[in-house]
């Protein structure tokens, strides 16, 4: 039974459930809002607050929410918050490419049709495919495939598409609008991030009702920003999710019923959405779509082939963690199967005794590879460049030229030598990583490439030992990889170290 009078009335959370604010210094959210407002366009006081959040910036002008997520039930009104974004992006913040894609084109055709809306309320339509907003000439652009709108002064554009099976690399902008997140995948995810670096303050913002399975692998970003927002500490990242505690699993837990829980993860409600409405859809849902597609309840993550806790690896992510320069590092290095991508990741350890990683180097082909490391060789002086037996025998021309050198005597190596992994030695980095990470003996300064490789990675049994597979995996793990190589080449090559103040393998282990 309601433990709310029908009598009474509802209207929905001023505030989700979980929230994460990184510090900013301003925001230009008011401004989008008021754009938004002329528009025709008038927020709700939640919507409001989203894109003051999203639109918060740092001291330096970079954007507070490098990630930004907005997950919410079905018809609460997340399309508008991304039409203010949008319309902010075209005409307030100088951004030269808005792509706004979704997982089906009839929702993506759904945006282009309400923006077009906006804009003709915002200006004047001079023709059918042009359109004068205060001076300002918008072409509207209705080739199938191509839908988007066009700044004619600054060639400032807003497209609209469909996420293919293997679509990433082409929809890359300053803003990147990912709508119906909860089928985004991790092979969209890892084509898209490196493709976003060269974008002077780029923004991804996520909008979404959760995943709607568990086990199917396409909630796999989903699920890995879900456990950052519960983790907490990431500096960069705003989200917002108005989903009631709990999941699908679990649905003996909660009360379907209790009409609180509806105005909790309901913010329109009262609003645009009716508890009529409400009350007509708990009569003929199941119980378990009614508390996904209304409450918000996610689905409880198969672990699956999952190696690496989601949870586990935000926990160690430090965005402030420096390695002691005194104490030396080691680089990793991989190459993805297709010679498509190369990673760079370096490992040392801190003064407090806990191991420092981050990714170096993140780019796409292999060309630019050896000239790093020739940077990284003479900035940093390595006590060792590791990779695996493939990436050695790809690269040898290349580093033998570069002066980069396996050990004269393998038994008796030299600051600097090459670290070439055989399998034993792969599967023993792997499962020392492993170790690591539920032990959380080192610190990670975030980074996204990393997280996606992260996520992706699965493992092989080779004898009693497991190690690191591509085989099945839809995103490119080669920078967990050469993090891998990193740490295994510090541990094994420590050794080297001359001057250190204290016993760095104990500080390791």
């Amino acid at each position: 039974m309601s433990r709310i009078s029908r009598r009474e009335s509802l209207h929905g959370a001023a505030r989700p459930r979980v929230e994460c604010v990184p510090p900013a210094a301003y925001s230009l959210g008011d401004e989008a809002v008021e754009l938004a407002r002329r528009a025709g366009l008038v927020l709700d006081p939640w919507q409001a607050d989203s894109i003051r959040l999203m639109l918060s910036v740092r001291e330096d002008g970079k954007w507070a929410c490098f990630e930004y997520g907005e997950i919410v039930a079905r018809q609460n009104g997340k399309g508008a918050i991304l039409e203010a974004r949008a319309l902010a992006g075209l005409f307030l913040l100088d951004e030269r490419l808005i792509m706004w894609s979704a997982h089906e084109y009839k929702t993506a055709m759904e945006g282009f049709r309400r923006f077009k809306a906006l804009l003709k309320g915002l200006g004047e339509p001079l023709s059918e495919n042009l359109i004068d907003v205060d001076g300002v000439h918008i072409k509207v652009i209705n080739t199938n495939g191509e839908e988007s709108f066009e700044r004619l002064d600054t060639g400032a554009r807003v497209k609209f598409i469909a996420r293919s099976k293997g679509s990433g690399r082409g929809f890359s902008g300053d803003c990147n609008i990912i709508d119906e997140a909860f089928a985004y995948t991790l092979l969209q995810q890892d084509a898209l991030m490196p493709t976003m670096s060269a974008r002077p303050n780029p923004q991804i913002v996520y909008t979404s009702s959760p995943p709607l399975d568990g086990d199917d692998g396409s909630g796999e970003v989903m699920f890995a920003l879900h456990a950052r927002a519960e983790a907490g500490g990431d500096d960069s990242f705003g989200w917002r999710d108005w989903g009631i505690e709990g999941d699908l699993d679990h649905l003996d837990a909660i009360d379907l019923d209790d009409r609180r829980l509806w105005a909790a993860s309901n913010p329109a409600l009262g609003y645009r959405l009716s508890e009529e409405a409400v009350l007509r859809e708990r009569r003929s849902m199941g119980d378990a779509g009614f508390a996904r597609e209304r409450l918000g309840v996610w689905p409880r993550k198969s672990e699956g082939n999952a190696v690496i806790d989601a949870a586990a690896w935000a926990r160690l992510a430090d965005p402030e963690s420096e390695r002691d320069r005194d104490c030396g590092v080691a680089i990793g290095v991989d190459v993805s199967p297709l010679r498509d991508y190369a990673a760079v990741c370096v490992y040392g350890v801190r003064g407090d005794g806990l191991g420092h990683t981050q990714l170096a180097d993140y780019r796409p082909g292999t060309k630019w590879l050896v000239p790093r490391l020739i940077e990284l060789r003479e900035a940093l002086g390595p006590i060792s460049v590791a990779m695996g037996r493939g990436t050695f025998a790809f690269l040898e021309t290349a580093l033998d030229a570069a002066d980069f050198h396996r050990p004269e005597d393998p038994e008796a190596p030299q600051p600097g030598d090459l670290a070439v992994t055989n399998a034993v030695d792969m599967a023993a980095a792997a499962g020392q990583l492993l170790e690591a990470v539920r032990e959380e003996s080192f610190r990670v300064v975030p980074n996204r490439q990393l997280d996606v490789a992260v996520a992706s990675a699965k493992t092989r049994a080779t004898g009693d030992t497991i190690a690191w597979t591509t085989k099945g995996v839809q995103g490119d793990i080669s920078p967990l990889v050469a993090m891998t190589l990193a740490r295994w080449s510090y541990v094994t090559r420590s050794h080297l170290l001359e001057g250190s103040q204290y016993d760095v393998l104990q500080s390791i282990f």
